[in-house]
């Protein structure tokens, strides 16, 4: 059988005409000993509490935990939220799961606290106001947004010809998706950053135990996911998943927060875990979910992890390679999440700043 860490063909005729490269086969780096975590840049904690103390200054009621509508300020560019509620599920697959593999398991109850999730993945739309900075001079949160690293400009046209408006952006690196968070933070002054695994998957599980957030049968796949297709659609162009969220099973396959670990669900505590985010300790893997749209269906389940490899920069031609873009990943993507809860200052700054941007 073929490992699912490859991707099928559909990509390699969206890259080669426009880059006149081969396309790789795609992999895992063989797994080293995680390293201790790395020390936080005294400038980017003291940025990270400037911008934590502003969040908390802005936060002036309770909000109910209810959809709303997020404008990035200086713009006209919105974004849609859809409440997630706190609760206990199983992360992982069953053994007895059509297309399991054998890092979902074991499964293992992990409890989660309530958030605000993006409905859609994040658009070229959002994402071009960060990745070329066209928010308005003078703008609210400009200062503290200035202050943070932006996207060079890439040498090629990174919808790769599949779509713009309404589509979702791809092919950034997690560092990029990253520090979007952060920039987004501080335009906005709320918290939001990448999900974590167990986040991710009790959003598209949705209260759901099975293989898909709408059952088991792969043969209905199509009216809530795209997949197995020539490229990308836009956002929201299927049915959602019962808590309203959208294409969370193809479309883009999606950064999560954590480091990619094949046992991560083994060094978990058998009573519900309160906490099961892997934290960053090197540049490679970081955990990719949801499958996209040149997948087969069971790449699609809400159980299925994959993780990031530095051949997703294959075709970049910079030495060294750019911390941004995935050029050889034109089907990687995210959403934000919003939590309740404000972290402390050194876990959004290890939330936004992996420390592990260049590769090994």
């Amino acid at each position: 059988m073929t490992s699912h860490r490859h991707r099928p063909s559909p990509l390699c005729r969206l890259v080669l005409p426009m880059l006149l490269l081969g396309l790789a086969s795609i992999h895992v780096r063989a797994q080293a000993p995680a390293p201790p975590l790395l020390a936080l840049d005294p400038r980017e904690l003291a940025l990270v509490q400037r911008l934590r103390d502003q969040i908390i200054a802005a936060a002036t009621t309770q909000e109910d935990p209810a959809p709303y509508l997020e404008r990035i300020p200086g713009t006209e560019v919105s974004f849609a939220l859809r409440p997630v509620p706190a609760g206990t599920f199983l992360l992982g697959s069953p053994d007895s799961e059509k297309g399991r593999q054998a890092d979902e398991g074991p499964q293992v109850k992990v409890a989660v606290a309530a958030f605000w999730m993006g409905q859609h993945e994040v658009t070229w739309n959002e994402y071009e106001v960060f990745m070329f900075a066209t928010d308005a001079a003078g703008s609210a949160g400009k200062a503290e947004a200035d202050a943070v690293s932006h996207p060079t400009k890439p040498y090629v046209e990174m919808s790769f010809g599949m779509g713009r408006e309404g589509f979702p952006a791809i092919s950034m690196t997690h560092h990029a998706a990253s520090k979007y968070c952060q920039w987004l933070s501080a335009k906005t002054k709320r918290f939001y950053r990448l999900p974590t695994e167990a986040e991710w998957e009790y959003a598209a599980r949705a209260g759901t135990q099975t293989a898909y957030s709408f059952g088991d049968d792969a043969a209905r796949l199509g009216t809530y996911a795209v997949y197995q297709a020539d490229k990308y659609a836009k956002v929201g162009s299927k049915q959602p998943n019962p808590w309203g969220l959208f294409d969370l099973h193809g479309n883009v396959s999606e950064w999560t927060l954590d480091q990619y670990e094949p046992d991560a669900y083994l060094r978990f505590p058998a009573a519900p875990a309160a906490s099961t985010w892997v934290r960053s300790t090197r540049p490679y893997p970081h955990s990719v979910r949801g499958g996209n749209w040149s997948d087969p269906a069971e790449r699609l389940r809400s159980a299925a992890r994959l993780g990031s490899s530095a051949d997703w920069k294959m075709l970049d031609p910079q030495l060294p390679k750019s911390v941004w873009y995935h050029t050889s990943a034109p089907w990687i993507g995210f959403r934000v999440v919003r939590p309740v809860a404000l972290p402390s200052a050194e876990d959004m700054a290890r939330m936004w700043n992996n420390g592990v941007a260049l590769d090994d």
